[in-house]
């Protein structure tokens, strides 16, 4: 729980090429200093210890594709402060509908501080039935794991973490003015999900 408690949640609003869009945010810190962090985030060999194995031609302006199925372009890359992605799904995802970024900065004592923030147009299908917590979940995991690499440690198993992360995403959708029983139809609906399968 110390996990979640260590990440500051939001739920915003900005634009896409492809039209009008929301966010999910996560901002932490992390004890690591920027240049470790950015190349676990980067390296292709250590990507797979905390998010999934990864390839493709990854420089700026090539493309990119997971294990899980997401794939998308490098659309900037400034080592070691920020990294933007497109982020798709499926073979009739839009272009323009999705993309990723992180900002990394130096923190005290040789931390970092961290932000992901992953904007996808409000015509995003699991949008109604999830909420931000189809996507904040599986960041909060990733994240959660990127602390254990780390730490070098293994993480415990997620069933808990899955259940306090979908409460704490429905926190954050009902602070950005989310219907308080969409909200928890959402919450219920996510942490059903992510418990189902091997989210870990």
């Amino acid at each position: 729980m110390d996990e979640l408690a260590a990440t500051r949640r939001a739920m915003g609003k900005r634009n896409l090429p492809a039209g009008e869009a929301y966010t999910i945010e996560l901002r932490r810190r992390y004890r690591a200093p920027v240049d470790a962090v950015w190349d676990a985030l980067t390296s292709p060999d250590r990507l797979p210890r905390w998010l999934q194995p990864i390839t493709g031609d990854l420089h700026p302006g090539g493309r990119f594709e997971l294990a899980s199925g997401e794939y998308g372009d490098i659309l900037h890359c400034d080592p070691p402060q920020s990294l933007k992605v497109s982020w798709l799904y499926g073979p009739d995802a839009r272009p323009g509908s999705s993309e990723v970024e992180v900002h990394l900065s130096p923190g005290p004592a040789d931390d970092t501080d961290f932000e992901l923030i992953h904007t996808a147009t409000l015509d995003d299908p699991l949008l109604p039935t999830y909420g931000p917590g189809a996507g904040g979940v599986g960041w909060d995991l990733a994240l959660r794991n990127l602390t254990h690499l780390f730490a070098g440690t293994t993480p415990p198993e997620p069933h808990e973490f899955i259940r306090h992360s979908a409460a704490a995403w429905g926190r954050a959708h009902l602070a950005a003015g989310g219907d308080p029983h969409h909200v928890a139809a959402a919450v219920e609906a996510t942490t059903a999900f992510y418990s189902s399968g091997d989210a870990s």
